[in-house]
């Protein structure tokens, strides 16, 4: 079986949170509990530090500011209309694969999110990778009825893998 996820690791304090086998995991959760399967397809995670997210949500979005995880879908799936289920990404390749995109997550953002919200850092990072995960396949939440359906699968997804409701206060 081959892995979903091609993890480059900038910021060696990921290695010790163990970004490999969540963001394996969860983006494995997402793609099942959405009716993909894995096989075939791939998603680049860069584990970064606030500079390096900084520079590219500067480079990217144009907000010099670090974030905790930011999306490239290689495909634009999202729904016309509001509160729609976005379109489905092509299926694999048989011989090459399909990426589904990019994601990149920064550790002092991560942390200190995790840490005021009282949170274990492994559940914080497992949301943020199905968040991420969910942008890439054409879920998003700027407008309200698409917000509303995208949490409410990240708190389903999250719940099968027995982490807490993140939006809960």
């Amino acid at each position: 079986m081959t892995t979903l996820t091609d993890i480059v690791i900038e910021d060696p304090r990921w290695d010790k949170v163990g970004l490999d086998d969540l963001a394996e995991m969860a983006a494995a959760n997402v793609l099942n509990y959405l009716g993909f399967s894995a096989e075939g397809y791939e998603i680049a995670v860069l584990g970064c530090d606030d500079p390096r997210i900084a520079d590219l949500n500067a480079e990217f979005r144009g907000k010099p500011t670090p974030t905790n995880v930011l999306s490239w879908p290689s495909y634009d799936l999202a729904p016309a209309q509001e509160g729609d289920t976005p379109h489905a990404p092509p299926p694999p390749d048989p011989i090459m694969g399909e990426s589904l995109g990019d994601i990149a997550i920064a550790f002092e953002t991560c942390a200190r999110e995790a840490d005021e919200a009282g949170k274990a850092m492994s559940d914080h990072v497992t949301h943020l990778v199905v968040h991420g995960v969910l942008h890439l396949l054409g879920y998003d939440h700027v407008r309200d009825r698409d917000a509303t359906l995208m949490e409410g699968l990240e708190t389903k997804i999250l719940g099968k893998m027995g982490i807490a409701d993140p939006y809960s206060r």
